[in-house]
């Protein structure tokens, strides 16, 4: 067996034992949460006596232990099970494919935009240090990453919907608009144009501060000072050695807000309205709905563990000098 497929086996074995310590706090923290399930869908439900409430509880299983309860759920996950959604009245996974195509919407715009741009304006810092444009690009850089999401998409909404009114404020998309075809594709870029452009200001900023950071420190390295030694241009150098090995922490930082993307969709899409995980998740906590909350949660750990892997995979596989042993 080579190298390479144990080091796979290996990452494998070690994302296993992640998704299960995950799994066991996930449910933890959500099951001692404040609060009683029972009570919230008895309240729901029109009636809210003691009798309807115990009701519930025998129902759902929530008058088992806790133990129980974790050893009903550990089993049907193992099935692919994430359960029943108290809230929807549907089962968790339709739930949470029904509203995964809209997340991913975003995340594959905004993420790949802001790693085009990034390596772009990072390089170009870079190549022109301590220049006009090095402290513009740096500025703009900082502001975006400091810009607090949910502010930023309320001057959106103020500038493009209320101002100019060119673009939609919430939703995905129009009503009485055709849901497949060009028009129905162009409604929901219409509406997307915002969420993409908020999650896209910040991810730009980290990618252009760690392209810049990284593009200096490779260009330092003694294989570029070789390479100028042998009469390559500064141009030739940049491209032919300093801006592919400085490529190689952007790889990593994509995994990695690829896999938390979550976090940041969750304000993004409650402030436009956005029909996907994020908004999902905001609902599925006030709801106290903890099967959904639960599902959510391992579905989001399952892709930060996913994308970690095939970073690394990647990672390997494009600088050979990474060394991929047992």
């Amino acid at each position: 067996m080579s190298h390479y497929a144990i080091f796979l086996l290996r990452r494998l074995a070690q994302a296993c034992v992640i998704v299960v310590g995950i799994v066991c706090v996930n449910f933890a923290v959500v099951h001692l949460a404040p609060g009683d399930l029972a009570e919230v869908m008895a309240g729901q439900g029109g009636g809210g006596d003691a009798g309807y409430v115990a009701l519930l509880r025998e129902r759902f299983g929530l008058d088992q232990p806790l133990w129980v309860q974790f050893q009903r759920y550990a089993f049907n996950l193992l099935r692919l099970d994430l359960g029943y959604s108290f809230k929807d009245n549907m089962p968790v996974a339709a739930l949470i494919a029904d509203k995964l195509a809209a997340t991913a919407i975003l995340m594959i715009a905004s993420l790949g935009t802001a790693f085009l741009l990034g390596i772009g304006l990072g390089t170009l810092a870079a190549v022109r240090q301590n220049s006009l444009s090095d402290v513009v690009i740096s500025l703009l850089a900082l502001i975006g990453y400091a810009t607090p999401l949910f502010w930023l998409g309320l001057l959106l909404i103020l500038l493009f919907t209320v101002k100019l009114g060119w673009l939609p404020s919430s939703g995905m998309r129009t009503i009485g608009v055709p849901g497949s075809g060009l028009a129905g594709v162009l409604d929901v870029a219409r509406h997307a144009v915002m969420p993409v452009l908020t999650l896209t200001v910040f991810y730009m900023a980290v990618f252009i501060r760690l392209m810049r950071a990284s593009v200096l420190n490779v260009a330092s390295l003694d294989f570029v000072r070789t390479a100028y030694a042998k009469g390559m241009s500064r141009r030739q150098a940049y491209t032919n050695h300093v801006v592919g090995n400085a490529l190689l922490p952007m790889i990593t930082m994509l995994g990695v807000n690829a896999g938390g993307i979550l976090g940041g969709s969750v304000v993004v899409e409650t402030v436009f309205g956005w029909p996907g995980l994020g908004r999902l998740t905001f609902d599925a906590i006030f709801a106290r709905d903890v099967n959904l909350l639960l599902g959510i949660l391992f579905c989001s750990s399952l892709l930060v563990v996913i994308t970690n892997l095939v970073t690394d995979l990647v990672s390997a596989w494009i600088d050979p000098r990474i060394e991929v042993s047992a």
